[in-house]
């Protein structure tokens, strides 16, 4: 008997990518395969069945995709939280720390309204900087974040007790060791 695969099991691991020294978790061997990109899209929505979302938010830039999916499947608004400049319309902004700098993630400063009920989804979780920033820009706006949903965690580097000290309710699909 042919063991099933796991989400896990379509990703793939590039050495030395962008630098060495790095293994690069690619997801986008997951997302060009239909069984394994509809698996990921049903477990990452399956921990928050039956509770009101009325938008989700996608993480700049695989987020975009899972995002987009997920809105879909929920028939629900999807909203983008994106890094500085890429956006046409009016923002509020958020500074947040980079390993060497800083950067700014941003958001449409009417793309929410207070009391809405959000889920925000990405690709990968590694020090949390990228989410915790979203997070103040989606609280800023007045809306609930039901939970946060990942493909990847790097639980070496953090990032899901970073949210979960913020009071989040994370969903990971899969982990992988290192950096």
């Amino acid at each position: 008997m042919i063991p099933m695969k796991t989400v896990k099991d379509y990703i793939r691991t590039i050495a030395d990518f962008p630098h060495e020294g790095i293994m690069f978790r690619d997801v986008t061997s997951l997302f060009a395969d239909a069984r394994g990109f509809r698996m990921a899209i049903d477990q990452l929505l399956h921990p928050w069945a039956g509770q009101q979302i009325d938008k989700v938010i996608g993480l700049e830039a695989r987020g975009f995709i899972l995002g987009g999916a997920i809105a879909h499947q929920l028939s629900k608004g999807f909203v983008p939280i994106r890094k500085k400049g890429k956006l046409p319309g009016q923002t509020i902004s958020q500074a947040y720390k980079l390993e060497y700098g800083e950067a700014i993630m941003e958001i449409h400063e009417d793309a929410l309204q207070p009391g809405e009920r959000v889920l925000v989804v990405d690709d990968l979780l590694a020090t949390g900087g990228t989410c915790e920033a979203s997070i103040k820009l989606i609280e800023r706006l007045g809306a609930e974040i039901v939970g946060c949903s990942f493909i990847v965690d790097l639980p070496e580097l953090g990032g899901r007790k970073l949210l979960e000290g913020l009071g989040m309710q994370v969903n990971v699909l899969c982990e992988f060791d290192g950096a």
